[in-house]
C-alpha cells in the first residue's frame, strides 16, 4: 500500500446541471455504464495506484452514495485500507454547510490531518478517466514541488471553458486564469509535448486534480477563509509556492451536465471507446451483486452494453446501455439511449397489483420506440410509448420527465402510461 498519500474525493454540490438525475442522489452516486456509480472512477484510480486510504466528502442527497460506498468498499480487518464517508457536520468551529471545495476540505481537516502521509491527493467525484497517480507522485517528488496540478492540453476552442495554467519549459506554473476570453489566449500558451503541439493543443487546462504536500494544504487552508480551490486557493499557491504542471494526455471528461453525461456513456458502446472498461491494468470496481445472467430473446443487438440481471425481448437495441435488472418488452426499439435499470426485481404480488391498477411494470413495455433518452432507475414505461429526444422540443419539465439539450430524461421511479408520446 502506498503510504505516502491519502486521497480526498469531493462529493460536489447540488449537481443542478445534471438534474433530474441528481434530484434524489448526489452527483458521485449517479449510475454510469449500466452498473457503476461515478464515484467508482476516482476510487478505482486510487486502488489501481495502490492508494488505499480515502475520504469521500458529501453533503447533498448523500444517502444512496453512503449506502453504495458502505456495501462496496469493504477491506480486510488486517489492512489499513479504507474508504470513509465524511458528511457535512456542525462542530464548535463550523456551524454551516460546506460553502465550496476548499471549505469542505477545511471543515474536514480534523478527520485526516493526523494520518501518516506526506501528501494529500484531492480528486473530483464526477470525472471519467484512467490515471496512475504513482506517476504523478514521482514527478512531484523529483521536481521538489509543493503542489502539483494535473493538466490536460486543450485547443483554443476548449480553452475558454476551463481554468488555464501557464507553465514554463520546466513545467513550473507561472500564472492561472479562469475561463479566459478568446482575445487573451495568445498570452496563455505553454510548453507541451510534441504530440500535443501537432494537435494544436497548446493550453494547459486544470483537471481539478491536486497533489498537495500535506503541510502546505493545512497551512494554506488555515490561513485563508476562501471557499474554492480553483477560484482562490490555487491562484494564491501559484503566486507564493512551487507549483508543478503534471501533463496528462489520456482521455478525460468532466461529466458536468446532461449532454456530457449522455455522450460519455454512449461512447462506451463504441468498438474502441475512449474510456476502456476492458482493461486489466485499470479495473473499475463497484458493488458486487448476486444477479443472474441477462436473458435475451429475439433481439437484434448492435454496439450496446447489457448489465446483468436483465430480461430483454426487444426487437432491436443499438448504441445503447441497458442497466442492471432491466426489463425490455417485445417489439420495442431502443436507439442511442441509456436505460439505468432497477434497484430490485418486482415480486409476483407487485406485478399483480400493477395489473389490477393498470400501472406499467418497472422497465420498458412492449411496442415502444425509445431514442435519445435517459430512463432513470425504477421508471415504469408502458406499452406503445414513443420517446424521441430532439433539440426542436426545447427545454421542458413535467412531473415525469425533463427535456434538456435534445435529450429526454425520464425521472427516477416515474410512470409513463400506455400510448404516451414525448
Amino acid at each position: 500500500m502506498n503510504n505516502k498519500a491519502i486521497s480526498i474525493i469531493l462529493g460536489g454540490g447540488q449537481g443542478s446541471r445534471l438534474y433530474p438525475l441528481t434530484a434524489t442522489r448526489s452527483k458521485p452516486a449517479v449510475p454510469i455504464a449500466g452498473k457503476y456509480r461515478l464515484v467508482d472512477i476516482p476510487i478505482s484510480n486510487c486502488l489501481n495506484s495502490d492508494i488505499k486510504r480515502m475520504f469521500v466528502l458529501t453533503q447533498f442527497n448523500s444517502a444512496s452514495l453512503n449506502k453504495h460506498i458502505k456495501h462496496t468498499y469493504q477491506f480486510s480487518y488486517f489492512s489499513d485500507a479504507f474508504v470513509d464517508v465524511l458528511a457535512a457536520e456542525q462542530t464548535p468551529e463550523n456551524k454551516g454547510w460546506f460553502q465550496g471545495t476548499a471549505d469542505a476540505v477545511r471543515q474536514s481537516l480534523h478527520h485526516f490531518k493526523n494520518y501518516e502521509s506526506e501528501y494529500v491527493l484531492i480528486l473530483s467525484g464526477d470525472q471519467l478517466y484512467h490515471m496512475d497517480f504513482n506517476k504523478m507522485i514521482e514527478a512531484h517528488e523529483a521536481s521538489g514541488a509543493e503542489l502539483s496540478i494535473a493538466t490536460l492540453p486543450v485547443d483554443a476552442k476548449a480553452a475558454t471553458s476551463f481554468g488555464i495554467l501557464k507553465a514554463d519549459h520546466q513545467q513550473w506554473i507561472e500564472k492561472f486564469i479562469e475561463k479566459p476570453d478568446d482575445s487573451l489566449l495568445p498570452d496563455w500558451t505553454s510548453e507541451v509535448s510534441e504530440e500535443m503541439k501537432q494537435q494544436d493543443r497548446h493550453y494547459l487546462a486544470s483537471m481539478g486534480i491536486y497533489l498537495f504536500n500535506k503541510q502546505l494544504l493545512i497551512d494554506v487552508l488555515n490561513a485563508s477563509d476562501a471557499d474554492d480551490f480553483g477560484k482562490a486557493i490555487i491562484p494564491k499557491c501559484v503566486e507564493e509556492n512551487k507549483v508543478l504542471s503534471y501533463e496528462y494526455t489520456g482521455y478525460w471528461t468532466d461529466i458536468g451536465n446532461i449532454d456530457y453525461f449522455f455522450e460519455a456513456n454512449l461512447d462506451l458502446t463504441r468498438t474502441l471507446p475512449q474510456f476502456n472498461l476492458f482493461d486489466n491494468k485499470n479495473s473499475v470496481f463497484t458493488r458486487p451483486r448476486v444477479l443472474p445472467p441477462t436473458k435475451v430473446s429475439g433481439t437484434q443487438l448492435d454496439r450496446s452494453l447489457l448489465a446483468e440481471g436483465s430480461i430483454i425481448e426487444a426487437e432491436r437495441i443499438e448504441d445503447s446501455i441497458i442497466g442492471v435488472r432491466s426489463r425490455i418488452g417485445k417489439s420495442t426499439v431502443i436507439k442511442r439511449s441509456y436505460v439505468m435499470g432497477n434497484n430490485r426485481f418486482e415480486s409476483q404480488k407487485s406485478l399483480d397489483e400493477c395489473e389490477a391498477k393498470n400501472v406499467p411494470k418497472m422497465g420498458v413495455g412492449d411496442h415502444c420506440h425509445i431514442e435519445n433518452c435517459i430512463i432513470d432507475k425504477n421508471a415504469r414505461v408502458g406499452n406503445n410509448v414513443t420517446i424521441i429526444g430532439t433539440h426542436e422540443k426545447g427545454e421542458q419539465e413535467t412531473a415525469s420527465y425533463v427535456i434538456k439539450e435534445g435529450i429526454v430524461v425520464i425521472k427516477n421511479a416515474a410512470v409513463i402510461p400506455d400510448g404516451t408520446t414525448i
